[in-house]
């Protein structure tokens, strides 16, 4: 259960009266220091100029009417980036991200600034709000009590729920994999490609390090690996990777552990899908995408050899797309290969096919363009 010592206290004024409850932000925001009740008689260029004050607009009046103003907000932010966009000299491909993250990150800030309150039962007092009591119950099962939250992170909780209940179609397993909220969804479907079309060494034993969704541990389990072991460190991917197994009917074929990388013991078949870019995440899932320093991919390298069988292989699942920003290079990799007493034995490459290597407003879209999806053969140096 949560415990509430720990959560923090989001406090303000209201008809002349203190008011508190628990701030709730899986985007690692503090809770707001300047809260302001707010209604349909603010303007947006009102409600943007506040929050790129830091003030946070306690919404208290239709919820639709709120998401207008959301949205009225978010495309003042886009009018202000694309003028500083236009004073920018051509920057390098390192630099190209850098901005692109703190635009992201100045952007997700201004917007979460618009708060909703969260009451008993899962409930929303305002006219016109869904019915999210479901939806926000599966994100924060053990907080039954009031408290605020962004209505950005609001709707992304319910988008969520959402895709939780339709899942997505993996044509793999031909069925479906079903991610929780939180839990990084496999719609790229590149990688998983690799996996169910590469040749498996050994059908009696693998891992799957940081198994997610459990979409990859999944996959082999189809293909006939008699025993996985599948290792996860966030709770909720546990969940969600628990209870993608038992409704593809092949949680006896897996063993699912919390932990941190690998289980103890060597295996034939050590499986890795780590975050590909090497930078700070920002929100709980996005320590799926974001590696600071690469530390999941240098940590699987280094320590794989010990978790080999002699004839083993080791698989790591990496987009060059950090190398295309010069934020990693194909030396450093390849260094960490060798001095980690591995040999590549095979590479299988795919170019992506998901919507954004085909987007030309995408700040990255010149790296992405150039990307390459590999699946790296690695065994025990002789």
């Amino acid at each position: 259960m949560t415990d509430f010592i720990d959560l923090p206290i989001a406090a303000w004024k209201e008809d002349g009266k203190d008011r508190s409850v628990l701030w709730i932000s899986d985007s690692n925001l503090s809770a707001p220091k300047h809260i302001i009740p707010v209604d349909d008689t603010l303007n947006a260029d009102d409600a943007y100029n506040l929050a790129c004050e830091g003030r946070a607009l306690l919404w208290r009046s239709d919820f639709q009417n709120a998401k207008q103003l959301l949205h009225a907000m978010s495309r003042r932010i886009d009018k202000s980036l694309t003028k500083r966009k236009s004073t920018k000299n051509s920057p390098s491909p390192s630099e190209t991200f850098h901005l692109h993250r703190l635009a992201q990150l100045q952007r997700a800030r201004t917007l979460n600034s618009l708060l909703i309150l969260v009451e008993n039962d899962y409930k929303i007092p305002l006219s016109r709000s869904p019915n999210a009591a479901e939806a926000i119950r599966e994100a924060h099962p053990d907080i039954n009590r009031p408290f605020l939250i962004s209505l950005r992170e609001l709707l992304g909780l319910i988008g969520a729920h959402e895709w939780r209940k339709k899942g997505v179609k993996i044509p793999a397993l031909n069925d479906f994999i079903y991610p929780h909220y939180g839990v990084f969804s496999p719609n790229r479907g590149e990688y998983i490609d690799l996996v169910a079309n590469a040749s498996i060494p050994s059908f009696d034993l693998a891992f799957d390090i940081g198994t997610g969704t459990g979409v990859l541990a999944a996959i082999m389990a189809k293909r006939g690996v008699r025993k996985i072991i599948a290792t996860e460190l966030d709770s909720r991917a546990i969940s969600c990777a628990s209870d993608n197994f038992c409704r593809l009917k092949i949680d006896h074929q897996i063993d699912l552990i919390q932990t941190d990388m690998f289980p103890a013991g060597k295996a034939p078949l050590v499986v890795c899908n780590p975050p590909w870019i090497p930078a700070k995440p920002s929100s709980s899932i996005e320590h799926a995408i974001y590696d600071p320093k690469s530390k999941m991919l240098w940590g699987f390298i280094e320590k794989l050899a010990n978790h080999l069988t002699q004839e083993g292989e080791g698989w790591l699942l990496l987009s060059d797309l950090a190398e295309h920003l010069n934020l990693r290079t194909r030396e450093e990799l390849l260094f960490k290969i060798q001095n980690s007493g591995l040999r590549v034995v095979d590479r299988i490459d795919i170019k992506p096919n998901h919507p954004k290597s085909r987007d030309q407003s995408d700040p990255l879209y010149h790296a992405r363009i150039l990307e390459v999806t590999s699946l790296w053969k690695l065994r025990i140096a002789n």
